[in-house]
């Protein structure tokens, strides 16, 4: 009974770094020109120290991998682990499977804060360029408004927050911030090609700047999240027994509330709105793999990378040469998930 747990767990710990492998290869090799999967993998391997490996590739192939493709499928990963991650924390800090970046309205006001800048930039040029700190930071703060207007407006009139409450909340809170943005919108109509890009999420500008803003705030927010997770199964439990096993819970629930919208402003950065993996990967991961957050947390992070690079696959070849946006590719997949979910989850 004690030994079959430890195993199931190691399992899944190692099916998720073989996903990721899958998805950096997969996403790697496919594309206009088609590189050899085992030339691929040799390649990845030579950015090992000490490793050289003879993968057969001309420099111009080389550059293909490690110029434009690699970096994106890199992005991808982080992205997706960033709302996987942010997903599962929401789901345990409010106790509600349905809980995710996008139905609490934290990705809107999010997108609220990119749009701004957008809007007053002008509109030209990348919208993360030269600005590190600053799309970032405006992300951020739209996101941990939203998520507190939500919190808030969950337990208006003095009544429990329950899914239901939760979930119409948030719905009302992205209406209203969506509004603020098609505002914003109108009022800056030169924006209005890159906002729409934005909106429908993209890695198709992708490259090594794009994974250099959004990796010290993934950093950050997975080392707070990751350290904080048996927390989250203690909460559980309910607030009176989580104090009196030494916990604060008001305490727990923000820092893990501002580490999650932390994670999903700066995934929102530099990607866009891309829904639905904040709910599709931790439910999957809690059916299958087990309800403890001490399992899901780590398990988010590598099956969340590995389902959004795969899915970015999707969308830069299933209508190729043309490139379907990544939000529509997610929603497909998420839209019936959500609905299944719902059906399922007592309110």
């Amino acid at each position: 009974m004690t030994v079959r747990p430890a195993g199931l767990r190691v399992a899944w710990l190692i099916g998720g770094v073989a996903a990721v492998a899958v998805a950096l290869v997969a996403g790697i090799a496919a594309g206009p020109i088609t590189l050899p999967p085992g030339a691929v993998a040799a390649e990845l391997l030579n950015l090992l120290p000490g490793v050289r490996l003879e993968s057969g590739l001309n420099e111009r192939e080389v550059a293909i991998i490690t110029e434009l493709r690699l970096p994106r499928v890199v992005l991808g990963l982080l992205v997706g682990a960033l709302l996987a991650m942010a997903g599962a924390a929401y789901q345990g800090v409010f106790r509600n499977p349905l809980a995710d970046p996008h139905l609490l309205g934290v990705a809107a006001g999010a997108g609220l804060g990119v749009t701004a800048v957008i809007a007053f930039r002008g509109g030209t040029g990348d919208v993360t360029a030269n600005l590190p700190m600053g799309v970032p930071l405006a992300a951020f703060v739209g996101a941990v408004t939203a998520v507190a207007l939500t919190w808030l407006l969950g337990a208006a009139g003095g009544r429990a927050r329950t899914p239901a409450t939760l979930i119409l909340s948030g719905v009302a809170v992205s209406a209203f911030l969506a509004a603020g943005q098609t505002f914003l919108m109108q009022r800056h109509t030169e924006s209005l090609r890159e906002v729409y890009a934005w909106l429908l999420g993209r890695l198709a500008t992708a490259g090594w700047h794009d994974v250099l803003v959004v990796l010290p705030y993934a950093m950050v927010t997975g080392l707070i999240v990751l350290v904080h997770r048996r927390e989250l199964d203690v909460l559980t439990v309910g607030d009176e027994e989580a104090t009196s096993l030494g916990l604060h819970p008001q305490r727990s629930r923000y820092l893990l509330v501002v580490a999650a919208s932390l994670g999903t402003a700066a995934a929102v950065s530099v990607s866009g709105l891309i829904g639905f993996v904040g709910i599709i990967v931790p439910h999957t991961l809690r059916l299958l793999a087990g309800p403890s957050y001490r399992s899901i947390l780590p398990l988010s992070v590598l099956y969340g990378g590995a389902f959004l690079a795969l899915t970015d696959l999707v969308a830069r070849t299933a209508a190729s040469p043309a490139e379907i946006p990544i939000g529509v590719v997610t929603a497909f997949f998420g839209a019936p998930f959500f609905a299944v979910v719902l059906r399922r989850t007592r309110t």
